[in-house]
């Protein structure tokens, strides 16, 4: 166990100084990465529950293994780096499902004008 945070730590560590970018950027494209990936191995819907709960899972997950690593939780950072983690994945999930419920009623709606109209032609 102690191996598997060790490497995790340098990994993390080198991906940082490798590119550059921000802890908080960093976030945000890994918790977009996991989503999509979360949905390529689960065939789910990115509008489903399911790769935004993958992406909550690793976002704490990678917050356990930070606490086991530093020996402490460091709560502000904690509690941003989660947020910074699922931010996109729920607004996008949230934003499909939203679409989905609206395609669904206005295709409804259509059908039972259709309808109407079907029921009108016959009574003529």
């Amino acid at each position: 166990m102690h191996d598997l945070l060790d490497f995790y730590g340098r990994l993390s560590l080198a991906v940082g100084l490798s590119t550059g970018a921000s802890d908080s950027l960093l976030h945000v494209h890994a918790g977009l990465a996991i989503m999509f990936a979360a949905r390529l191995f689960t065939k789910r819907s990115l509008a489903s529950w399911t790769p935004f709960m993958i992406v909550l899972f690793f976002a704490i997950a990678k917050e356990v293994a930070d606490r086991i690593a530093h020996g402490e939780w460091r709560m502000p950072d904690t509690i941003f780096d989660i947020i910074n983690t699922i931010f996109w994945p729920l607004f996008l999930q949230l934003g499909l499902r939203w679409r989905k419920v609206r395609v669904r009623r206005i295709e409804i709606e259509m059908a039972r004008r259709r309808e109407a109209r079907r029921l009108q032609r016959e009574r003529a």
